[in-house]
């Protein structure tokens, strides 16, 4: 391979590293792979699940022993920014172009995607997506199929055929909207054929197809062609001065902005769970607010977006809340009255939508609730099944948002046609794939806050409702540990909060960044805590009050903090406080403690008697002799219970797990899965108190 010199792109990162590359020379797949990765690394080039990729090898057919050409392709449901050889399909080049003799129209369109697996030569393959004959009915070796805000900024102008002659001359060719499928690609071939020696075509209203002899002058062609296209825009905007019209409200401040998304988002997310719970996303992106705050957002906003891609992600247009926003939030009950009715309108037009452009064989309709809100001064809200999905939903919308920001640049943006974008959305085919997804885990769509997330019972609780499906608010008091915790989950699984549970304005912050990260709050989980084992005699006022600030009046702050948002969302919540046996049993040196966890577990039935109505349960779990993994049996404590009972620290372990009736070991796994216990299975349970110690007679409840 020869010596790469690195491109000046403004508008595109050019990510090539000749070295890694010059490694997989010779392997087309790896290099496919890895061209693949980088352009999804860049969202203005294509967004999560967008766009596809494609590259030619010649390998041995098994059945005849014959060199034949294998097209290697993302396969369905894939993502490029993270594709590897598991998310491709292996197809025969020869079978693909084969089709064309079975093929009998656009009104048989859909029988085409089960004949792709007749094409398959890699049996480990993915399922072949819509996309397979764009790239295999044309000649090239390599081929990227993408979404540039660019270029579809270009697609979707009115214009949009003039204008790509205007910017790339005879090099490129032009193919009007058609849905995605084997007739597209018939269409791209002909473009090609008709247009011998161009450089790449532009898909009206849905994206660009480029291509080169190697992956590198694949990747150097789309990154020019974007390039052009994007310098061509700008160049526009900067000619007119002013985009989308100009500013016609002003954002806030942006800690303003946080308290006012903060406030209302537990009322919205409440209000877009009127089918299904929905987890929520809030940004306040540069672009976003530029686009909320301008004179054009009415005009805009209800055109809906042009590509596919975009719309199936963000619905048939957003809803834009009627509020304003520089004022202080009144009373959650006055501005939910002030909202009610303009989800009701949303949700009505969507329906008149449906019925409108609905088919015999159409799906039944779906939720009817908006994902994309915009608040003007504020930002954008996004709202669905789970925060992965709620945040690239955000991340299409601001793609969306280039897109009408450089068309109207260009000469005036056009969405898809009502029908067209119904046809999409309620496609048979989509339909199907959402069918085929996996069951959702018991806590999915509910958000959790956890005091003491890093502590051995903390982490194993968070751990657990993460593993059923929940987002988790990791709190604690030390950054650092917080930061190490959150590297042991996925991304969108957890966000962190530095929390003091002592102070009333830490837990205000740590509920308003749960509100902010996720839409609200379902359970509160309090397992903040330490133990101070000593006689009434050698137990300090500084200890009394420790125990009682951390353990009662942090329990009383959460409580109060979480049960005001679960009323604004409507729908009631789980709080379930971690006590401890000794709250219940009577034991030598542990006034202090022992005290704070019976004020615990009293806390626990008050509130379920007062917030059964709301239903809002409040359950309690007692562990005992939680000795492996549990930070409170780190110095003092333990030197404390020794002395209690006459043995050495090192004795510890043992005389805890052999004075319960099941001689068994407590560990805090076991205390997360009671509280998993109380939020997924016992869901008609509150006031109750589930003893996790192996079985202590002396602590039985009844």
């Amino acid at each position: 391979m020869k010596i790469l010199e690195k491109k000046d792109f403004k508008y595109v990162n050019y990510l090539w590293d000749e070295k890694k590359a010059t490694a997989m020379e010779g392997n087309e797949v790896d290099l496919l792979l890895y061209r693949s990765n980088l352009l999804g690394a860049d969202l203005r080039i294509t967004n999560y699940g967008g766009g596809n990729t494609s590259c030619r090898t010649r390998e041995k057919d098994p059945l005849t022993g014959e060199e034949t050409e294998i097209m290697w392709i993302k396969g369905s449901g894939g993502d490029i920014g993270s594709l590897t050889h598991s998310g491709l399909a292996g197809l025969y080049v020869d079978k693909l172009h084969a089709l064309k003799k079975v093929y009998r129209g656009l009104e048989y369109e859909d029988e085409m995607v089960a004949l792709f697996n007749h094409c398959i030569y890699d049996l480990d393959s993915k399922a072949p997506s819509i996309d397979t004959p764009l790239h295999g009915l044309l000649p090239f070796k390599h081929i990227d199929h993408l979404h540039p805000d660019a270029l579809i900024a270009v697609a979707a102008a009115k214009d949009s055929r003039e204008v790509t002659r205007e910017i790339w001359g005879d090099s490129m060719g032009w193919v009007p909207w058609q849905r995605p499928g084997f007739d597209l690609g018939l269409q791209i071939e002909k473009c090609l054929a008709d247009n011998p020696g161009i450089r790449g075509i532009v898909l009206e209203s849905h994206g660009l197809f480029t291509w080169g002899d190697t992956s590198y002058d694949c990747y150097i062609n789309s990154l020019e062609v974007i390039e052009m296209a994007s310098s061509y825009i700008e160049n526009k905007v900067e000619a007119r001065g002013k985009v989308f019209g100009g500013e016609r409200t002003k954002s806030l401040e942006p800690e303003k902005r946080k308290d006012q998304a903060a406030a209302i988002a537990p009322l919205l997310r409440g209000l877009c769970s009127s089918e299904k719970r929905m987890i929520g996303h809030f940004t306040d992106n540069e672009r976003v607010l530029q686009f909320v705050n301008s004179h054009d957002l009415d005009k805009l906003a209800p055109m809906g977006t042009s590509c596919p891609d975009h719309f199936l992600r963000t619905k048939i247009q957003p809803l834009i809340l009627p509020l304003d926003a520089g004022t202080e939030l009144p009373d959650p009950e006055e501005i939910l009255e002030k909202l009610k009715p303009a989800f009701k309108k949303y949700r009505e037009e969507y329906k008149a939508y449906y019925e409108t452009c609905k088919r015999d064989n159409s799906p039944a309709i779906r939720d009817a609730n908006p994902v994309v809100i915009l608040w003007p001064g504020v930002g954008m809200f996004t709202f669905a099944k789970n925060k992965q999905t709620a945040r690239v939903a955000s991340e299409f919308y601001i793609n969306a948002i280039n897109v009408m920001r450089g068309a109207e640049a260009i000469s005036e943006y056009t969405s898809l046609p009502r029908q067209e974008a119904f046809d999409i959305e309620y496609w048979l085919l989509e339909e199907a794939k959402l069918q085929r997804m996996p069951a959702e885990k018991p806590l999915s769509r509910k958000v959790a806050i956890v005091t003491g997330a890093t502590g051995g019972i903390g982490k194993a609780i968070a751990d657990k409702l993460v593993s059923e499906g929940a987002n988790v608010v990791l709190t604690d008091l030390d950054k650092k540990l917080l930061e190490e915790a959150e590297e042991t989950y996925k991304k969108d699984e957890v966000s962190t909060s530095v929390c003091d549970v002592t102070k009333g304005e830490s837990i205000k912050a740590a509920f308003r960044k749960a509100s902010v990260d996720f839409g609200g709050v379902d359970i509160v989980v309090h397992s903040a805590g330490l133990a101070i084992s000593k006689s009434l005699a050698d137990t300090t006022e500084k200890d009394w009050d420790l125990l009682q600030d951390v353990l009662v009046k942090g329990q009383f702050l959460m409580a109060k903090e979480g049960v005001s948002i679960m009323k604004k969302q409507g729908f009631g919540g789980d709080i379930v406080n971690i006590a401890s046996k000794n709250g219940l049993v009577a034991g030598p040196n542990n006034v202090g403690y022992g005290t704070a966890k019976a004020a615990q577990q009293h806390m626990s039935r008050l509130l379920a008697a007062e917030l059964g109505t709301d239903k809002i349960r409040v359950n309690t779990v007692n562990p005992d002799g939680v000795i492996v993994g549990s930070k409170i049996w780190e110095g003092e404590w333990a030197e404390g219970r020794a002395r209690a009972y006459g043995i050495s620290v090192e004795e510890l372990p043992a005389h805890y797990a052999k004075r319960n009736l099941l001689n068994e070991i407590i560990r805090p796994e076991d205390i997360a899965n009671a509280v998993y216990a109380l939020l997924g299975l016992l869901d008609k349970s509150t006031g109750n108190t589930l003893n996790v110690d192996g079985g202590m007679a002396n602590a039985f409840v009844r």
